[in-house]
């Protein structure tokens, strides 16, 4: 069975077996973090570039530049909330760099990063070291904070991972401040956009803004392709290069023909909490 047959496949089993697909997103984080310590790795989502008429690209110090695509989708996802002074947290962190480009870009007084695999986050603890910045373990499903104690909750291209999307959500709302907000950015199959409409209608949080960027994120997957497969090239052995585009999103990939396609659709969201 080919590399795509086998993406095909496993995005079937997530699909219809949500305790698979949480726990073997889990495993994968796991093993990527433990193998690639790299510390030029630090983000794992698709990119955003802007399109012909829209003006949200952020200015970037020069040692940033290399990841522009992805830190444009944290821009585009915080941009319209002044997160200065306030304490903020990042649910799915990742390698941890989307957390430490908000802490120095748009300077809360504290940003948390938490994700399920200890593994990442030990190397978030040890790449990204900053005032104001902490990486903990955690279940998106069950945070380990009080009620009430943030003024932003951030997830972006993590919430596909998780067993339960209703449970997730009743937890940003219980640990945001009131009149605080939720920058939510993820894709889904174009199946599901109405039940996650429903998801976060009923969340009682209300949404303010809504967009469809699957555009942006083919542009940026476009964009930015050589110098993705040159980064690919450069950390995995010739036979896991297959995989490592289906994971990356590339031209040729069966989520990027998906977003291509309209089978798949990624999407933008502006919450508050009343």
């Amino acid at each position: 069975m080919g590399t795509r047959a086998v993406a095909k496949l496993y995005a079937v089993l997530c699909r219809a077996f949500p305790a698979f697909r949480k726990s073997s997103r889990r495993l994968m984080y796991r093993l990527m973090a433990n193998y690639f310590r790299t510390s030029n790795w630090s983000f794992m989502n698709y990119g955003y570039a802007p399109l012909a008429g829209q003006a949200d690209v952020p200015s970037l110090h020069d040692s940033d530049e290399r990841n522009r695509f992805c830190i444009q989708l944290y821009h585009h996802v915080v941009h319209a909330v002044d997160l200065t002074d306030s304490e903020v947290l990042e649910i799915g962190c990742g390698r941890g760099g989307g957390a430490a480009y908000i802490r120095r870009y748009h300077l809360p007084r504290r940003i948390v990063g938490i994700d399920f695999s200890e593994e990442a986050v030990s190397f978030c603890n040890k790449n990204h070291r900053q005032d104001g910045l902490l990486f903990i373990p955690g279940d998106a499903e069950r945070l380990p904070f009080r009620e009430n104690c943030f003024d932003a909750v951030i997830n972006v291209e993590s919430s596909h991972c998780y067993g339960s999307m209703d449970a997730f959500l009743s937890q940003v709302k219980r640990v945001l401040r009131l009149g605080g907000t939720f920058l939510y950015a993820d894709f889904r199959h174009k199946d599901q956009v109405r039940e996650l409409d429903e998801q976060l209608l009923c969340s009682g949080m209300r949404v303010i803004q809504k967009n469809d960027i699957t555009a942006n994120v083919l542009c940026a997957l476009d964009l930015g392709y050589e110098q993705q497969m040159a980064m690919i090239r450069g950390l995995v052995p010739s036979f896991l290069v297959k995989p490592a585009q289906e994971f990356a999103g590339l031209a040729g990939s069966n989520i990027y023909d998906r977003f291509r396609a309209g089978i798949a659709v990624y999407q933008s969201f502006l919450l508050v909490k009343q």
